[in-house]
């Protein structure tokens, strides 16, 4: 008998069972882990590959663009500028996510699990500030010092798994969800007075999430990639209605290859470097909760190596994101969601997605063609998605003992502190800048809350061995269990 954890929302227990187009590799196990078959190494048909790669692609878009858009305006940069930060912001997400999902073994880069990268929102307040003062090239020489410092100790990342039992990671993981729920809102509602959404974008962000819920009913092909069918037929309502633009897919250059320190070199200031150095220890945290994560969904097997190598992969894509005219990246949480409901675990539909973020980035044409997408079709996939996220973290919460007192203690404390930034978002403001920092992620905020407790109230009770996240897989979040062999 298969016992299979997805950890995500309606049914995700299902397997994905090998047939005649979708088979496993065994060439490349994890360190530690043998021959036997994992589930992120399922094999599909080229194009299974080509429409999940586009599925993920189409999820991570807006918010992979959002981050030079805030930058490039705070720095006072025209459209063309802004565009060719948009540019090389999605060639380096593709080229991180190829290294984090294929990954080089002897370099010990790259998880090997269906992780899609791209620039994090995590450093955009800390750089937007940057911006404006010193401009963009004390923004990528901070960025650079900050991605040095995260290869430096992505290492030591990897001794967290010890310190993330089931209890812990599936309070992280539903944070994780909930922090996402005022993204999708935000594309629902733009910029819309009083945060009251205009009724057509209300209508075509809840005719999409109506679409996508009823898709996922229906077995096979349609149900695996009702989020792209979904967001499809949003944008072709919305062209109908005159409510898609695409007047600016076709101004611009075709093809275009990045051209290094396009903006001018690095500039090195001492206060910039150290806040992009704390803020690299929130990007390297929320990096180990997504890996752990992503890990429950899929059904594989993360010890510490494993996320020391998929950390080093963003660390080391951060370090050359200057180079690119970038900024930092880490994993995406809401292509969590989408493998979790899509229940396609393979991570070679994710590297299909990178490669066609390489060709968004050296074609720009392609890349406004996306951008078309209309939001509020994007916001209304979003809800599902996020939602799905939310719910695994819960399924793994309640798969814990929660007859324990200690238990609800730690949970509910920690998903206190991981609200507090989304319900009031200057309630650190009055702290020192690096708390502040800190503490703005909610992510991190419940993580670190979760990760005490566990010391405090856990540790000694679970008797668990200090070498484990060494010597044994573990499996995020909790009660997921080794994938057997065939």
């Amino acid at each position: 008998m298969r016992h299979d954890n997805d950890g995500g929302g309606n049914d995700l227990r299902a397997q994905h069972e090998p047939t005649a187009t979708a088979t496993r590799d065994r060439s490349a196990p994890p360190p530690g882990q043998g021959a036997e078959e994992r589930p992120e190494d399922c094999r599909h048909t080229t194009g299974q590959y080509l429409i999940g790669g586009l599925q993920h692609l189409l999820t991570m878009y807006a918010g992979l663009i959002t981050p030079p858009l805030i930058i490039g305006t705070a720095a006072g940069l025209d459209g063309a500028q802004t565009a060719t930060l948009i540019a090389a912001t999605t060639l380096l997400a593709g080229i991180a996510t190829l290294l984090q999902t294929l990954g080089v073994r002897w370099l010990g880069l790259g998880s090997q699990l269906p992780i899609v990268v791209g620039a994090t929102f995590v450093p955009v307040g800390a750089m937007e500030s940057i911006a404006a003062e010193g401009g963009l090239p004390a923004v990528f020489g901070a960025s650079l010092a900050a991605g040095l410092f995260g290869l430096a100790i992505s290492p030591f990342f990897g001794s967290l798994a010890r310190f993330f039992p089931p209890i812990v990671t599936g309070t992280i993981v539903t944070v994780i969800g909930l922090s996402l729920f005022p993204v999708a809102l935000g594309w629902i509602v733009g910029d819309a007075p009083g945060g009251v959404p205009a009724s057509g974008d209300l209508l075509l962000g809840l005719g999409t999430l109506a679409l996508v819920l009823l898709l996922n009913r229906i077995p096979g092909v349609i149900g695996r990639f009702s989020i792209l069918i979904g967001l499809v037929t949003g944008t072709a309502v919305a062209a109908l209605t005159g409510r898609a633009d695409f007047s600016e897919v076709a101004p611009g250059p075709l093809f275009a290859l990045p051209e290094p320190f396009h903006f001018g070199l690095p500039e090195f200031q001492p206060a910039a470097i150290l806040t992009m150095c704390i803020v690299m220890l929130v990007v390297l945290t929320e990096g180990t909760a997504n890996i752990m994560g992503v890990g429950a969904v899929v059904g594989a097997r993360v010890d510490r190596r494993r996320i020391s190598e998929g950390l080093r992969a963003s660390a080391l894509a951060s370090t050359l994101a200057p180079l690119l005219n970038t900024f930092p990246v880490s994993s995406f949480a809401q292509n969590i969601g989408l493998v979790a409901m899509t229940r396609v675990r393979s991570r070679f539909v994710v590297a299909w997605a990178g490669g066609l973020l390489v060709l968004l980035g050296l074609f720009p044409v392609l890349g406004r063609l996306v951008a078309a997408v209309p939001m509020p079709v994007l916001g209304g996939a979003g809800l599902v998605l996020f939602g799905t996220v939310a719910a695994s973290g819960i399924k793994t919460i309640a798969e814990d003992d929660l007859t324990d007192q200690l238990n609800l203690v730690l949970v509910g404390a920690s998903l206190g502190a991981g609200l507090i930034p989304l319900l009031f978002p200057h309630f650190y403001e009055g702290l020192p800048g690096w708390a502040a920092t800190v503490l703005h992620s909610g992510i991190v905020g419940a993580s670190l809350v979760a990760i005490v407790l566990n010391i405090l109230f856990n540790a000694g009770r679970r008797g668990r061995n200090t070498d484990a996240g060494e010597e044994e897989a573990v499996r995020h979040p909790a009660g997921a269990h080794p994938e057997p062999e065939a």
